[in-house]
């Protein structure tokens, strides 16, 4: 097997090597203390190569390299080189619940270190996809017995694309801040975008201003905190503005030199995924950049979220897909008006152009354009804004939010000035049927559960169907107790699941609910987690599956 980097020799500065990236991720992964963090990766971006600097950004930023090896090889070879057998590992896989540190745990270190840097290790990666399984085989066993065992665990993680750690993208822009003196904002705006991690150098990335560079990147999304106390306590309600909060994919629309650029809040460029959206070329002016809510829009009125999924991730959009779930944008806010940023400006001055901008587009183009306008709602009193809150299901939206008229387009989450009234969550008493073992801290304990409903077979008899997964919701004392008894009241094994004897009823709240072809019970739940645990129900007292399907809203459709 050849190695593509075997003959590069540079020379090895301070946190050259996996060493160095390998102590960072040790350091992020050992504190929940952002002061530390931020130090920690200020020190990084301090000493550290600059190309690993811009892989370092990338990973934490999610623009990982695709897996070069599946997770099942994985499993094989991990267990050979360990000289134990699979059944061995994948127990020990499902105790430690994490296949990265499995690996790193069981396979034998030796004295050889590695001087690779982080850079020629994902260069590797992206060169290895391509490789047979034999020459993916080879390296990884060569790899792996010259790490210790961090910089095993984190190589592993790399591998898998399932690197995550506690880092949000606000975090990283502070820490680079303050390596670099570059303005926190500036750096969030630049770093969002189409950037190539194997392609860019940190000058041009981070340090230069190229203006070419911004012609498809979106702002910053500002993101509203939950509301805990009554919204009175805000103060005149006067001087606040309400819409619904929507139910899809927030997003921003960019019209800028003729071309049009759809970005999602996850960074994604998704613009391939929206053919429909051409249509505001040549009709929304350039410099437009507008924030909203995609939403699937059948038969002229918003879907539900399940409508949206059959869009979501395709890699192609047939024309008959288009027809049956078109998507459109309900804006919110403008933020980029003939080219000039305004973000500095009021929220009632920006919704004020937003507004102008609809009635000519819409009145002028003389086309069926996707685009609505998100309603801007005022009040003369709180409870009235409580009614309104009352009704946001019939309207397809998850509650509220509330905006400070005079308040500025932020960047990131900050209190103050923009909140979220969501409605209160739907609920069903449900039967703990199967559960699997939890992952991180809780890899030791059965903590993710599946609930069923009662539902009437051909002869008539109750029999439990399940709907949903849930594994957040109890407190560690309650896991601990439900996991003692899980242990103790095993039906059947399937793998790391456990079937379990119906005992125990649960209160099982969620977002949303729709008909769904792809669930074994008709219906799909979002978000669903456990509420609390109903020790005095009995399994003959939980909810039935007609009674799920009886908060489905009427105007939903089967997919």
């Amino acid at each position: 097997m050849k190695n593509p980097n075997k003959n590069k020799k540079d020379p090895i500065p301070p946190l050259r090597g996996m060493g160095g990236f390998s102590q960072l991720i040790k350091t992020l992964d050992s504190t929940n203390k952002t002061n530390v963090k931020v130090q920690a990766l200020a020190n990084y971006f301090l000493m550290a190569p600059d190309t690993d600097k811009v892989w370092t950004i990338a990973i934490l930023s999610h623009r990982r390299p695709p897996r070069p090896v599946n997770t099942t090889l994985l499993r094989e070879w991990a267990s050979e080189l360990a000289k134990i057998p699979l059944w061995l590992f994948e127990e020990s896989y499902h105790i430690v619940g994490d296949l990265a540190e499995t690996i790193a745990l069981v396979v034998p270190s030796n004295e050889h270190s590695t001087d690779k840097d982080l850079t020629h290790f994902l260069e590797e990666m992206i060169w290895l996809k391509k490789q047979t399984d034999e020459d993916k085989k080879a390296y990884l066993f060569e790899n792996w017995q010259q790490l210790d065992y961090y910089g095993r665990f984190v190589f592993t993680k790399l591998i898998t694309g399932g690197f995550r750690i506690g880092v949000s993208q606000k975090l990283m822009t502070k820490a680079l801040s303050k390596a670099t003196g570059v303005d926190e904002d500036i750096l969030a705006y630049k770093l969002m975008g189409n950037w190539d991690p194997g392609t860019i150098s940190f000058q041009n990335l981070v340090l230069e201003e190229n203006e070419g560079d911004f012609l498809s990147k979106p702002y910053p999304f500002y993101l509203a905190y939950a509301l805990e106390d009554l919204p009175r306590e805000l103060g005149d309600v006067t001087q606040w503005s309400v819409e619904h909060k929507w139910d899809g994919i927030r997003a921003q629309l960019i019209i800028r030199n003729n071309q049009l650029f759809v970005w999602s809040r996850g960074e994604e460029l998704v613009t391939d995924k929206y053919p429909e959206f051409q249509k505001f070329i040549g009709i929304l002016p350039n410099g437009t950049v507008l924030d909203g809510e995609l939403l699937p829009y059948p038969n002229g009125t918003i879907g539900t979220f399940n409508d949206l999924q059959t869009r979501i991730g395709r890699k192609t959009v047939s024309k008959s897909l288009l027809q049956k779930t078109p998507v459109i944008i309900k804006a919110y806010d403008l933020l980029e008006w003939n080219g000039t940023d305004i973000r500095d400006k009021p929220f009632v001055e920006r919704r004020r152009l937003l507004e102008n901008l609809y009635s000519s587009v819409i009145e002028g183009s003389g086309s069926d354009l996707p685009l609505l306008l998100s309603e801007r709602m005022q009040f003369n009193s709180w409870d009235e804004v409580a009614q309104e809150r009352e009704v946001s299901r019939a309207k397809h939206s998850e509650g509220l939010m509330v905006k400070r008229l005079d308040s500025p387009y932020q960047v990131g989450r900050k209190k103050g000035d923009w909140w979220k009234w969501k409605v209160d969550p739907l609920t069903i008493d449900a039967v703990l049927t199967y559960a699997m073992r939890g992952h991180g801290r809780r890899s030791n304990l059965f903590t993710d559960y599946t609930f069923a409903l009662w539902k009437a077979n051909e002869k008539g008899e109750r029999e439990l169907v399940t709907f949903a997964k849930a594994y957040s919701g109890l407190t560690d004392k309650e896991f601990q107790e439900v996991d003692a008894w899980i242990k103790r009241n095993t039906l059947e094994r399937f793998g790391p699941v456990r079937s379990v004897t119906p005992h125990h009823v649960f209160e099982i709240a969620f977002e949303g609910i729709a008909f769904s072809k792809r669930h074994k019970s008709g219906v799909a739940t979002r978000f669903p987690r456990i509420l609390r645990w109903r020790k005095d129900k009995k399994i003959e007292e939980a909810n039935s599956l007609e009674d799920l399907k009886s908060l489905i809203p009427n105007s939903a459709k089967a997919e």
